[in-house]
Formats: structure tokens, C-alpha cells, sequence
């Protein structure tokens, strides 16, 4: 590479094997000053570059993945959507963002099981993952996951929009920006004008959602308390599932979660078909083939 005295700006040839990131130093010939040469640094390539803003979201709530998708894009990344576990394993191996947010509940393939999978694939076992903890009782987990399966890290579904952005900073190593505190600026009293109250359009009342959108958040609140009850007790239910006792071990925190489950969901869609042990069924059918 050519480099240019800052002096006497003779031109020096200079071997790039010879140099280091941190600097060397060289003598001119001519005027005798001493550069510090550093290696230059490779140009980021486009694909990467384009990875470093790819955020994989992957859950079943539209109203979910549109609260994370609207943060994300104002925060200028990109974003891919994934509705299930199967789903979102294949776009992750595909697209291999930076990161992937993944709900614990998803369909299909519980998202910590996606987890576990992507960890110790080549691929993407260094994409840094955000697990959702769906909990179907927030008064009642009062302690930390025992475990996150490889996860990076985990955010509670209710503090998404208040906490997703620091805590993908904090993954890519971005220090939270000190806030400085202004002084109170004096208030401008101005005379207050009174609006009419606006009346819903036609198009605005809000009407109930249509019943497979009731079965699928059914189907969904049963895969939760099935996946709270794994997420906040691994080892034993692990153990249950060789012993054949799941039902027996857990049955306290089995006949807790179906009464909040017939408390939320109502009884003409509970009567569309069994949703809670069927969620029940498949996790240990799943667990009983991977153990």
C-alpha cells in the first residue's frame, strides 16, 4: 500500500503484511519523520452488513408482532415474521439475522425448543437470542426462568415496548445514552379550549373477533401454561415425563392453569374442542421423543 509523509508528502510503498491494527512505525527517508501505519481495516460485506439489522420476530399475536415490528423499524432495523416454531427455524437458517426474538409458546415447535435447535446449529449458534416469556400469571413468577436454553436473554410479553430496544443495544454492546435533565421551562398558560368528544364511525366500533381468532388464542393460552409450567420447573418436568407421573406431579399446577383457563376463554369456544389437555398431550409427546 502507498501511504504520504504529512510532511513532506513523499510517497512511501509500504508491505501490508508488515503492518498490524494497532499501528507500525515507519521512518521517511527524506525528512526523516516517523509515520504510525495502520492495517486497514476490510470493508464490511454487504450480506453482513445487511445481517447486523435483521431482527427475526417470531409469534403467533398479530398484535404482538405488529407492536415489535413498529419498534424495530422506527429503530432502524429490518425485520423477517415467523407465526410458528417450524417457521421460524427455516427463516432463521435462510436469512440468518443477528437476532431472533422468539415467543416460548410458539405453535408447532415450542420457541425454546427453536432455541436449543438454532444453538448448536453451525450456521446460527452465534445469532443472539431473545426469548418472550409469555407467563399466563404474572403475580405469580416472582423469580428469573431457571432456565433460558442458550437464549441470550429474555424480555416478559408485557414490558416488550418498554425494555426490547435496551436490551438489543445491550446484546450489540451499545451503552445506554445518558439522559441530561433540562431545567423546567416556564409554562405557557393558554386559554383552554373545549373539544367535542369525536364519535366512533361505523367502522371503528369494535366488534368481537371472529371465532378462529378465539380458538387460536385458546390454543395459544394453553401452550402458554403448558410452557410456564416447563420454563419455571425444566429438570422436574423432564424427570416426570421419564417417570410417567407428569400429571400426578404437576397436578396443582395443572388443575391452576385450567381454571384460568376456563376463566379467560368463554365456554362456546371451549366447546369447539379440548385445547387445554390437547396442548398438554402434544408438549409431552414431543418431550417423550427428544428425552
Amino acid at each position: 500500500m502507498v501511504v504520504i509523509c504529512p510532511k513532506c508528502k513523499t510517497k512511501l510503498k509500504v508491505a501490508e503484511e508488515k503492518l498490524t491494527p494497532e499501528g507500525s512505525r515507519f521512518k521517511c527517508p527524506k525528512c526523516s519523520t516517523f509515520l504510525l501505519v495502520k492495517k486497514p481495516t476490510a470493508p464490511m460485506d454487504k450480506k453482513t452488513e445487511t445481517r447486523s439489522t435483521k431482527i427475526l420476530i417470531a409469534h403467533s399475536e398479530p398484535k404482538i408482532i405488529n407492536e415489535l415490528n413498529t419498534l424495530l423499524t422506527k429503530n432502524g432495523y429490518q425485520t423477517v415474521i415467523a407465526s410458528d416454531g417450524i417457521e421460524a427455524m427455516v427463516k432463521s437458517i435462510k436469512e440468518v439475522p443477528f437476532l431472533a426474538i422468539l415467543d416460548v409458546a410458539l405453535p408447532k415447535i415450542y420457541g425454546f425448543e427453536v432455541c436449543k435447535r438454532l444453538k448448536v446449529r453451525d450456521e446460527t449458534k452465534k445469532m443472539k437470542i431473545i426469548l418472550i416469556t409469555s407467563t399466563f400469571d404474572e403475580k405469580r413468577y416472582k423469580r428469573d426462568p431457571s432456565s433460558i436454553y442458550g437464549a441470550d436473554d429474555y424480555i416478559e410479553e408485557h414490558k416488550i415496548s418498554e425494555l426490547i430496544i435496551e436490551k438489543i443495544n445491550t446484546l450489540k454492546g451499545i451503552e445506554k445514552e445518558k439522559v441530561v435533565e433540562k431545567a423546567p421551562e416556564e409554562p405557557i398558560l393558554e386559554k383552554p379550549v373545549l373539544k367535542e368528544e369525536p364519535r366512533l364511525k361505523p367502522e371503528e366500533v369494535k366488534v368481537s373477533p371472529p371465532t378462529d381468532q378465539n380458538i387460536e388464542r385458546a390454543k395459544r393460552l394453553a401452550r402458554t401454561i403448558v410452557s410456564d409450567i416447563y420454563l419455571y420447573n425444566p429438570a422436574k418436568v423432564e424427570n416426570s415425563i421419564r417417570g410417567d407421573n407428569f400429571y400426578s406431579m404437576f397436578e396443582s399446577e395443572i388443575k391452576e392453569g385450567l381454571k384460568l383457563y376456563e376463566t379467560r376463554i368463554p365456554q362456546n369456544v371451549r366447546e369447539k374442542g379440548d385445547f387445554f389437555n390437547e396442548a398438554i398431550k402434544n408438549f409431552l409427546d414431543d418431550k417423550k421423543k427428544s428425552l
